[in-house]
Order: C-alpha cells, then sequence, then structure tokens
C-alpha cells in the first residue's frame, strides 16, 4: 500500500506540478517538526510551483527575445563607466517605463555598456513577465520590408505593438537613416522600446 506522501507526490504530478512534488517530502517533514497549520503547508506547496513556474517562463521569454548575450545590471562594472548614472540605471530597472509605455534611448561611444544594460534590462522585463524581443535596426527593417512585400505589414506592426519590450540596436552604421524602410522602425515607437544608439546619431 503506498503512503500517504506518495499518493500525494502522484497527484501532483498528475496535476502537472513538479515543484510542488519534488518539493513535498522536505516541506512535509518541516511542516511536521515546526507544527504547520495546514493553510501554511498548502501555501508553501503552492508557492513552490509557482515560483518554479516563474522562472520557467522567463527563461521561455529571455529565449524567445533573442537577445545576443546574458547580461544583467547586477553584473554592470560602474567604476569602468563613472559616466553613468548608477542611480538613473537602477530607476530604469524598475520598468516603469514599460508599464508607462515610454521610449528609452542609451546614447554614446561604442565600448560604453550600452547594449550590456538593454540586454540586462530585456532579461529583467522577461522575469517580470513581460514579452521582450532584440533585433538591430537592419534586422528590423527586414522584417518589416518582408512583412509589406508579402502583405502583411499591418498585422506585423499589430503582433509588435503587442510586445510591451522592443530593443532596437542601431549598430554603429551612420547610414541607417538613409537605408530603405529605416522610417518604419518608428512605427514601432507605439510600444515602449529600448534603443542603442552611437554617439552623434540621431535616432
Amino acid at each position: 500500500m503506498s503512503s500517504p506522501g506518495s499518493e500525494l507526490a502522484q497527484l501532483f504530478r498528475e496535476l502537472k506540478a513538479p515543484a510542488a512534488a519534488r518539493a513535498l517530502p522536505k516541506l512535509a517533514e518541516r511542516a511536521r517538526q515546526e507544527e504547520w497549520s495546514y493553510e501554511r503547508f498548502a501555501q508553501a506547496l503552492l508557492s513552490t510551483e509557482t515560483a518554479s513556474r516563474e522562472a520557467s517562463g522567463g527563461q521561455l521569454r529571455i529565449r524567445a527575445a533573442r537577445l545576443p548575450a546574458q547580461k544583467t545590471l547586477e553584473e554592470f562594472d560602474f567604476t569602468f563607466q563613472r559616466s553613468i548614472k548608477k542611480q538613473v540605471i537602477e530607476r530604469l530597472g524598475q520598468l516603469d517605463f514599460v508599464h508607462a509605455r515610454e521610449n528609452v534611448i542609451l546614447l554614446g561611444p561604442p565600448g560604453t555598456g550600452k547594449t550590456h544594460i538593454a540586454v540586462a534590462l530585456g532579461i529583467r522585463a522577461c522575469l517580470a513577465g513581460q514579452r521582450v524581443a532584440f533585433a538591430t535596426a537592419t534586422e528590423w527593417i527586414a522584417r518589416l520590408a518582408e512583412a509589406q512585400h508579402t502583405g502583411r505589414l499591418q498585422d506585423e506592426l499589430k503582433r509588435l505593438d503587442r510586445i510591451p519590450l522592443l530593443i532596437i540596436d542601431l549598430g554603429r552604421h551612420r547610414d541607417y537613416a538613409d537605408r530603405p524602410w529605416a522610417a518604419a522602425v518608428n512605427g514601432l515607437l507605439s510600444a515602449g522600446f529600448l534603443t542603442i544608439s552611437p554617439a552623434g546619431l540621431s535616432a
């Protein structure tokens, strides 16, 4: 005859709650030792499963965003780039600009950490439950041009408008503004976006 613990673990697996099933033995033992109420025990189990799903969802969103690297704000060296105000970046890290659908432009010469900050903000947004999409300006233009060519431009713009954070890397090319479909990138600005722009290049 199976034990209640094993039966519960099987039920959690059937409910597709593997994190709760894994946490069950240790949490049950702790609950007995500390004399938890039934409500507290249930909350602890469900919180474990919720946290696991949120972390898993965050990783899926990070992969879907197609970010060029894995960077965090905590890893950024503010002592190396003293011109960057830590308080400003930390405020951006709260993601208020995403919720307000406001735009942010990271402007500076190569090697100043613009891409690191943009990617880190993108990752933070993914982990906070927001969808993110990253691409260079050239890639965005190519996508929109292809959508226009196949008669899907309005559908594509509507799809992008549903993504809370779009990250556009303008790159180092000063001829960006003269490229075909460069103006179409500005159509993405109805959503919150981050632009990584070289110094001296208007965006």
